[in-house]
């Protein structure tokens, strides 16, 4: 089986995307980094270090320090599917840091985004 294009895709050459989302509605680079570091547990860091090394997708994700437990917390659509129906993990972390990015350009607040979860690790 073929693995999806996005798994081999370098996390580096999509994250100015995120931002670019981020930015045209009035939110930061600073908000898009703390939402990927409360996903994944990465330190700001560890985050830039995987921009560096241009690290594919699915090893970001794999490699992740800690998934916030409370991710799953995170519904709704994304391109047209339910992030939790999808079955694959990985696909499934990818789509939910999209719905996340997508919540934090629709001016949902930072900590609704972040499911008010006490583990938050700023």
């Amino acid at each position: 089986m073929n693995k999806p294009k996005i798994y081999t895709m370098s996390f580096a050459s999509v994250y100015p995307h995120y931002i670019k989302k981020a930015e045209k509605k009035e939110r930061t680079k600073e908000e898009v980094d703390k939402i990927i570091r409360w996903l994944t547990g990465y330190s700001q860091e560890e985050l830039a270090a995987h921009l560096e090394k241009q690290t594919d997708f699915e090893t970001f994700f794999e490699v992740a320090p800690h998934m916030n437990p409370a991710r799953t917390l995170i519904k709704g659509v994304i391109c047209g599917v339910r992030v939790e129906d999808i079955e694959e993990s990985t696909m499934q972390e990818i789509r939910y840091l999209d719905k996340l990015i997508d919540e934090l350009a629709k001016g949902k607040a930072m900590e609704n985004i972040l499911r008010n979860n006490n583990q938050n690790k700023a």
